[in-house]
């Protein structure tokens, strides 16, 4: 048994032994430990622990639960075909990390330290990541404004925490293609806010519009741009893509487009790999209707087909309703290099040192 000062949680590494694998969907599955360091304003983080998972204190007065100061990350890590542990891209979680926590107002982790503490919680739950192909060790690093403040402006203190869970598909339906909604009634981010930080904000706002699309049969949202509503920006937890021929378009970065980890892989696949016409660029919404092929990607939805996109008015069916055959090659590409079924030719594999 492991205690914490709030609960208990039982942990028999010999049940883990009976985990249906083929069972596990995107939902959370605590693991034994997680890593847990603090900072005050002005001052540096200190090096951490790792504690058991569980609850931990908060004052009601804290940053984060009166104004939002917190950011996160999402990472897998994977039990490949060569039976060892490895990372898709670490060092770019990290990146982004940093940045949206200078964006607000968090002391910075630095690239450093994220990495080893990644490292750290997956290494003491290394029987938690899935055999390979079944699933994946989901990472959630956050960091917050957990010192009380009275007044909008930055917290006197700060904590940066890591907790893992094994994670199956983001879509229950597996690969089936998305049926997804556009909305001019809701917007995800505004140009020249917080949209390209991976700020708590950003998903709570996500909420009421994602639930309506599912009350009404579809499976996420498409966002608009705020200042033009004639161009498509995010899905609610992916960025989106439409082929036409062999030019691929995606919504260029921007103050309220989030860099995606995914999204920079599956532009450098298929400009180097297949050869296409990879345009960042202003992304109408008649460049998505018209397109051959749509799709969004994440780290949770990796590269997932978009099947039907409906508008106020009008239902849009995407090719012909199923994953296109440039979908399906850059899903491939990227689940083989994070499997190491293929050879990891632009060096964006770490493995885990056990």
């Amino acid at each position: 048994m492991i205690t914490t000062m709030e609960n208990e949680i039982m942990i028999d590494k010999d049940s883990l032994q009976d985990t249906d694998w083929d069972s596990l969907t995107f939902n959370l599955n605590p693991a034994r430990s997680m890593f847990v360091a603090n900072c005050k304003e002005g001052g540096e983080w200190n090096s951490g622990e790792l504690v058991p998972y569980g609850d931990i204190k908060i004052s009601p007065a804290s940053g984060v639960l009166n104004y939002g100061q917190g950011v996160f990350e999402g990472i897998k890590a994977f039990r490949s075909c060569k039976d060892r542990i490895v990372f898709f891209r670490l060092d770019r979680n990290a990146i982004r990390f940093y940045r949206s926590c200078k964006r607000l107002c968090i002391p910075p982790v630095s690239i450093e330290m994220f990495m080893k503490a990644v490292e750290d919680v997956v290494r003491d739950n290394a029987d938690y990541v899935p055999p390979a192909g079944k699933g994946s060790l989901y990472i959630r690093p956050v960091a917050w404004g957990t010192g009380p403040v009275l007044g909008v402006k930055p917290s006197p203190s700060y904590t940066f925490l890591i907790f893992v869970s094994p994670v199956g598909p983001y879509f229950k339906d597996g690969l089936k293609p998305l049926s997804l909604k556009v909305t001019n009634k809701f917007h995800r981010a505004a140009p020249n806010g917080i949209g390209n930080a991976k700020a708590i904000g950003n998903y709570s706002a996500s909420l009421y519009p994602r639930q309506l699309a599912l009350e009404a049969g579809f499976d996420e949202v498409i966002y608009l741009n705020a200042g033009n509503e004639n161009l498509v920006e995010e899905v609610g937890s992916a960025n989106l893509f439409a082929l036409k021929g062999n030019v691929l378009l995606t919504p260029r970065l921007g103050g309220s487009i989030l860099p995606g980890v995914t999204r920079d892989a599956v532009i450098k696949i298929a400009q180097h790999n297949l050869k296409l016409d990879v345009q960042e660029t202003d992304m109408t919404i008649d460049d998505m209707l018209n397109a051959d092929e749509v799709f969004c990607t994440g780290t949770a939805v990796v590269v997932t087909p978009i099947g039907k996109i409906s508008s106020e008015n009008s239902d849009y069916i995407i090719g012909d309703g199923e994953m296109g055959s440039v979908t399906a090659e850059l899903r491939e590409r990227i689940l083989n290099i994070q499997s190491e079924k293929d050879s990891d030719e632009f060096g964006w594999i770490t493995v885990l040192d056990l």
